[in-house]
Parts: structure tokens; C-alpha cells; sequence
């Protein structure tokens, strides 16, 4: 499969990073776009630089590089995902305002009727972004916000994050084994 992933300026960039991890293990492509302010907080959370994700993909875009074949609906791919995706990036995409790549990207992928998942890590919520989450969710965005289940009996922080990254790949179709379902 073909992914893009990118990280915005919201706490909870290990989500982000874990995703990259795991879709990197199945074998995917994957082009991520990483923004300034993402590449500030992957310092902060996770003492990581941009040169440590390198690793897992097959190519970096900065969110300034709107002359990127992410920009345009002819670059092929079969899902996109926001993680962590700040109330800025969920605002610009929900009004169509393509201010950087990530709105862009994600822009194209919606017309072109592919799969867009985002994760807001905000709380709480307040009503103009509670409406443009709704204004996503009508245009066919999956929002998932990172807010993890306990029926599993998570036992670490690691175990509250592959939930959520579990999430996220079943979104998109792909198999884990990150948490135990409930059955």
C-alpha cells in the first residue's frame, strides 16, 4: 500500500511515530509530510529529530514544497493520514484553504475520493472546531480523535498508543496485532 502520513503542530506526535513504525513493517510506501511546528514538538515529546524518521519512509516533504507530487490528484496513493492533526490543519482542510502541503495533500485526496483519516489531539473541544470536525466528517474525512478505549487493559503508555494506531490501520485496511479486540 501507498500512505501519506502527515505530522502537525498538536501534542501526541508518538502516534505519529508509531504509525510510521508499523506501516513501515508491513511493508508500505509511505511519503510523509512533516511541519515545522510537528518537527518542534518530535523534539519536545520524543527528543527525535526529522533525520530519525528517514527510516521509515520513502520520501520526505517539507510543508512548504507545494510543487510536490502530493499537491496534485494524479499522484497515486491509497490513503492519507493525519496524526497528530493540529485545530489548524483540521480548520484549513475542512474550509478549503490549501495554506501549506498538508491542506493541499489532504484537499486532493478528498476530490479524488480516496480515504483521509485525521487525528485531532485537542481537548476540549470547542464549538467552531467541533463544527469543522463535522464539516470534515460530511465531506467523508474518518475523524479519529486519539482518544484511547481501557477494555483491552492497557498496562503502559505503549499500550494506549498501538490503540490508537490499531485504530488507524483498520481504517485503512490493514491487519495488526497492537491490541486484543473485544470479544
Amino acid at each position: 500500500m501507498r500512505i501519506v502520513v502527515a505530522m502537525t503542530g498538536a501534542s501526541g506526535i508518538i502516534y505519529g511515530v508509531r504509525l510510521l513504525e508499523e506501516l513501515n513493517k508491513k511493508g508500505c510506501e509511505i511519503f510523509l509530510i512533516l511541519t515545522e511546528n510537528a518537527k518542534k514538538i518530535l523534539q519536545h515529546e520524543m527528543d527525535l529529530r526529522q533525520e530519525d524518521l528517514i527510516k521509515f519512509v520513502s520520501k520526505m516533504y517539507e510543508e512548504n514544497e507545494m510543487d510536490s507530487p502530493l499537491s496534485s490528484g494524479s499522484f497515486m496513493y491509497d490513503a492519507m493520514v493525519i496524526v497528530p492533526c493540529s485545530i489548524k490543519s483540521a480548520a484549513a482542510i475542512a474550509n478549503g484553504f490549501a495554506a501549506n502541503l498538508v491542506a493541499r495533500a489532504a484537499i486532493c485526496c478528498l476530490k479524488e475520493g480516496r480515504k483521509l483519516i485525521v487525528v485531532p489531539r485537542e481537548t476540549p473541544l470547542d464549538i467552531i472546531t467541533l463544527e469543522n470536525m463535522l464539516k470534515l466528517k460530511r465531506a467523508g474525512v474518518v475523524v479519529l480523535p486519539a482518544m484511547p478505549a481501557f477494555y483491552h487493559k492497557p498496562k503502559n503508555v505503549d499500550d494506549l498508543v498501538n490503540y490508537i494506531v490499531g485504530k488507524i490501520m483498520e481504517q485503512i485496511g490493514i491487519e495488526h496485532t497492537l491490541y486484543e479486540r473485544w470479544e
